[in-house]
Order: structure tokens, then C-alpha cells, then sequence
């Protein structure tokens, strides 16, 4: 076994695409995705599970329907299953999402923005 930490740092050092997470490590079902953001995602939710944003750098914005939270630097929020959301950042962000293994970035929505998943970094 290979007993060595994950450095974020490395890890967005090798990370150049936006809105295409790479998964750096797994907890049981569980995925840890590094992701670099810019500019507008797509409305999109996830019906049968929750998801975290870990902002790592940067600011986010995550949009709902009837309002939105803004998530800085060593914040995190849990967007609850099923709930409609839009991510935003009118500048780089890098950030850490937690989820369940083969959730897809776009969710129900789909679509060209769609990342491929499993993909490690």
C-alpha cells in the first residue's frame, strides 16, 4: 500500500481543463474531485444524492431558484438531492466535490458540458 497523503496543490497543478472534475481519492462509495470552474455552469440536479463544494480558492456562487449562496475559501456547502442549482464563478475557482462514485457533473440535465467520469489525476 502507497501511504502518502493527496496534495491539492500538485493536483490542481496537473488539473488545466474547466467544469471536467478528476477524482484524487475515494471513501468507500464516496468520490473526492478536484475542479477548476469559470463562468456559468448549466441548471442541472441530482435526484437521488446530495453534493458537497469544498472551495478551495477563489469564490462561488451556486444558484437556486428561489435564491443563492456564495462559498469562499475554506467554505463548504451541501446542495441537498433532488434541489435545481446552477454553480457560477466570474473568477477561477478551484475546488474539492464529494460524491457518490458515477454521479455526473450535469446531472439530469446533460448535455455538452457533461464531463466523463471516473477519470483519477
Amino acid at each position: 500500500m502507497d501511504y502518502r497523503p493527496v496534495n491539492f496543490g500538485q493536483k490542481f497543478g496537473l488539473l488545466r481543463e474547466q467544469w471536467q472534475p478528476r477524482v484524487v481519492a475515494e471513501l468507500n462509495d464516496y468520490q473526492f474531485k478536484v475542479v477548476r470552474l469559470e463562468g456559468d455552469f448549466v441548471w442541472h440536479s441530482h435526484a437521488d444524492t446530495d453534493e458537497a463544494f469544498v472551495v478551495m480558492e477563489g469564490e462561488l456562487r451556486i444558484d437556486f431558484r428561489d435564491g443563492a449562496v456564495r462559498i469562499g475559501p475554506g467554505e463548504m456547502f451541501v446542495v441537498p438531492k433532488g434541489v435545481e442549482h446552477k454553480p457560477y464563478a466570474e473568477r477561477e475557482v478551484k475546488m474539492l466535490l464529494i460524491e457518490p462514485r458515477g454521479v455526473f457533473n450535469t446531472g439530469d440535465q446533460g448535455g455538452e458540458r457533461t464531463a466523463q467520469n471516473d477519470v483519477w489525476i
